[in-house]
This record gives structure tokens, C-alpha cells and sequence, in this order.
């Protein structure tokens, strides 16, 4: 155990002081230039964004929202119950301002790298669009170094979808049922491990048959309860939105001055834990909505503001709210899952940490099967050989079995770097790519 120590510690340093200062700050700076390069059109246009939402005729590929669900399989989840409360228990109240902040300005991020997506995919044999990160950051940075830059940014994709996309989430969904309902671990990997292999062998399609399922009735479900404690304890909750603003601006550490605004806690987990749960400007969310049928890039686009609204503004709000009117009255040294759910026990008894278990337990699963689709857009990216692709389905199936019984420290470590690396190489490309951006954008407005 001792090698690994060091290695998480070493993890750590780095996520700390390099991704957590510089993710932040770099996401900030790139959203701001993004904001004034399209003159903060998604504050400034309501009605013509959601005009852009209205469906349009079918053709040969997904529609806009059903691959807004599998986008949202993607980012739901454990990320808004568990990020939630990680962000509020390692950076105070505050974080979850700051989780909003992040989230206005990835906003645009994620219309600006789905609009490059859409605008850069290519057809199979089939006709079916294949679209991601790698091949615009391909196109931004010609000759060699967009070779090796893509090529980069896919592997990562693969040992990301290993770690946050499989690991976390099963291990998540395993201790939520285990710790509810007393179901060993492993059981839950094996459920898990079965439906992802026949998901995964049916293809894209599978894949989007169950998020396209999975996800309304989730989210629908989670935004009752949350209402559900809210109406209850209507003052508290009141005195939770107080809190989160008066907390935002308090430096705990008090360290002074800009250092300490940017290695304060509620700012450098608001913004981490935010992406975590939005994945905006990471480039992973390009990888589904490049399938809809849309052939408007800047529409498809419109959908990503969508996405994280819903994601980080909507859900991790109410989240916590939940969290902060309970946190007194539980056990906030444990695990992050449980004080979710004991935070929902705590308001709405135990029926309601049953539903959030279960919730975890289909969220985790949506969070699943979605990864396996962006794992394999990036394996198809390197080698589209049948046994290269069995390979993937094979690891990635193991992967989702071991996550239910592994550690997850070193791998929440792991997927910090992984996400953190992606979101640089991302970034670079979308910000230099602005003037392809803009004038998708002018197309719409």
C-alpha cells in the first residue's frame, strides 16, 4: 500500500496546486473571452434559443434531444450527489456560488464545443455521424502536433471512462445499496457488469434505448424529493441560500489577497466539482451530441446550454440545498454518498433514502453506459479492427466489476488528472477555433 500512498499524495499536489488553480482559472478566462466573442448571446437571446430547441423533421442519425439524454446520462449522476457534497464538505457553503459561477460561464463552453463537433464529424459506411473533441483538436492544430494532441486527448478519454465514467460510478451506486439495503458490492458490479456488455454489443443504439429511458424518470423523480423537502422546511431552505452567498466570499483559510481567492476551498471545488458534474469544456459531451440528426451546428449547440442548466444550475442547486438545511444532523466525517442520503432521510425519513439509492443506483448506470459510448468513440478514433473494439467492451466490463468493490480515492485522484488534461488540450483548441464558432453562431441569431 505504501507505493500507492505516495502516489495519491503525489496526485494530489498536482491536482491541488497545478489543475486546481489552473482548471479554474483557465475555464474562467476561456468562457469570459467566449462570452464577449459572442457578445453573451445566451443571456441576451432567450427566445431564440428556445426557438432553436423546437425539433425539427427526422432524418438519419438522433434527434437533438434524445442525444441530449445521452449527454445527460453522462453528466447526471453521481457527480451531482456525490460532487455536491464533497464541493460543501471540503470548501464550505460558498462552493456551491461558485459552482454557479462555473457554471454561467461553461455555458458557453459547451455550446462552443459541441457547435466544432457537429461542424468537424464524419460518416461511417452507414451514414451515421461520428463526431468528438479529437477530431477538431485534430483540424485546429495541423501536422504532427494536432496528431499527437488528439491522439493525447482520446487516450485520456479512454483511461477517463475507466475511472470516472465506469469505477466511481459503479463503486458510487454500490455503497448507496449496500449502505441502504445491505446488498453486497460485488452483486451490484455484476448487475451492472451484465447490462453493460449486452448495452455495449447492441451498440450506439442500446445505448441510447436505456439513457433515453433512464434519464426523465430519474431526474423527474430527484426534482421531487428535492422540492418535496424544500416545501417542508420552506425557512431553512432560505437560510441554506443565504448561506451559500455570505459563505462564498469568507476566506476560511484566511489567506489573503488573490492567492487566496483562488486556492480558497469553495472556489477551487465549486469550479472542479462543478465540471465534474457539467463536464463543460472538457470535450466529452461533443461525443453525443455529434450523433443528432441536426445539421444546424449552432442548434445542437443550444442544447449544451440546455444541458448544463439542467445539470449544475438545476439539479446540484437543489442537491444542495437539501445538503446544507440537513448538514448539522448528519455524519459529514463518512462517505459522500451517504451523507446525500442522509440528508434526504434526514428531511423526508427513510422512504426517501430508498428512491435516492435506487436513483443513484439508475443514475450510476445512465453514467455507465454513456462513457462506454464516449470510451468508444475514442477507440474507434485509433483503430476501427472488430477486435480492438471487443477489447474495449471487455476492459471497460471488467472495469465496471472492479469499481464495485475498489478504493476510490486514487481513482477520484486519477480522474481529477485525466479530466484536468482533457479540459487543457480541449480549451486550447475551442479558443483558437472561435472564428468557426462565431460564425456558426451569426447562422442562428
Amino acid at each position: 500500500g505504501n507505493m500507492l500512498d505516495i502516489l495519491i499524495t503525489g496526485l494530489e499536489f498536482f491536482n491541488k496546486y497545478i489543475f486546481g488553480v489552473g482548471v479554474p482559472l483557465v475555464l474562467m478566462i476561456s468562457g469570459l473571452y467566449y462570452c464577449i466573442r459572442l457578445k453573451f448571446f445566451h443571456f441576451l437571446h432567450p427566445i431564440k434559443l428556445l426557438r432553436a430547441l423546437r425539433p425539427t423533421e427526422k432524418k438519419k442519425g438522433v434527434s437533438s434531444a434524445k442525444a441530449l439524454t445521452l449527454a445527460l446520462a453522462g453528466t447526471l449522476g453521481v457527480g451531482n450527489m456525490v460532487g455536491v457534497a464533497s464541493a460543501i464538505v471540503l470548501g464550505g457553503f460558498g462552493a456551491v456560488f461558485w459552482m454557479w459561477i462555473s457554471a454561467l460561464v461553461a455555458m458557453i463552453l459547451k455550446y462552443a464545443e459541441i457547435v466544432l463537433a457537429m461542424r468537424y464529424r464524419k460518416y461511417d459506411a452507414e451514414g451515421r455521424p461520428h463526431g468528438a473533441a479529437m477530431y477538431y483538436i485534430r483540424k485546429c492544430f495541423s501536422g504532427k502536433l494536432g496528431i499527437v494532441l488528439a491522439g493525447i486527448f482520446a487516450l485520456f478519454c479512454i483511461l477517463n471512462a475507466f475511472s470516472m465514467g465506469s469505477m466511481i460510478q459503479v463503486n458510487a451506486s454500490a455503497s448507496a445499496m449496500s449502505g441502504v439495503f445491505g446488498v453486497p458490492q460485488i452483486a451490484i458490479g455484476i448487475i451492472f457488469a451484465l447490462i453493460t456488455l449486452l448495452a455495449m454489443y447492441k451498440g450506439r443504439s442500446g445505448i441510447l434505448t436505456l439513457t433515453e429511458k433512464l434519464v426523465p424518470f430519474m431526474t423527474g423523480g430527484f426534482v421531487i424529493l428535492s422540492l418535496a423537502v424544500i416545501f417542508i422546511r420552506p425557512s431553512e431552505a432560505l437560510d441554506a441560500l443565504k448561506s451559500i452567498f455570505s459563505d462564498a466570499f469568507s476566506l476560511r483559510s484566511g489567506l489573503a489577497g488573490g492567492t487566496g481567492f483562488f486556492l480558497s476551498g469553495a472556489l477551487r471545488y465549486g469550479t472542479m466539482r462543478g465540471i465534474l458534474s457539467n463536464e463543460a469544456g472538457s470535450g466529452t459531451a461533443p461525443a453525443a451530441h455529434a450523433v443528432s440528426d441536426c445539421d444546424v451546428p449552432a442548434r445542437q449547440g443550444v442544447w449544451g446550454i440546455l444541458e448544463v442548466f439542467v445539470d449544475t444550475i438545476l439539479l446540484c442547486t437543489l442537491t444542495a440545498i437539501v445538503i446544507i438545511i440537513g448538514f448539522d444532523s448528519v455524519d459529514t466525517g463518512g462517505d459522500y454518498m451517504m451523507i446525500t442520503l442522509d440528508s434526504y432521510r434526514a428531511s423526508l425519513g427513510d422512504a426517501a433514502g430508498y428512491f435516492i439509492a435506487v436513483a443513484v443506483l439508475l443514475f450510476g448506470l445512465a453514467t455507465v453506459l454513456c462513457w462506454a459510448h464516449y470510451g468508444m468513440e475514442s477507440v474507434e478514433y485509433f483503430s476501427k479492427r472488430k477486435s480492438v473494439k471487443r477489447g474495449f467492451i471487455f476492459l471497460y466490463t471488467l472495469s465496471v466489476l472492479l469499481g464495485s468493490v475498489a478504493s476510490t480515492e486514487f481513482i477520484w485522484e486519477a480522474a481529477d488528472l485525466f479530466i484536468g488534461v482533457m479540459t487543457f488540450i480541449n480549451l486550447t483548441a475551442v479558443v483558437l477555433m472561435s472564428r468557426e464558432v462565431r460564425e456558426e453562431t451569426d447562422r442562428l441569431l
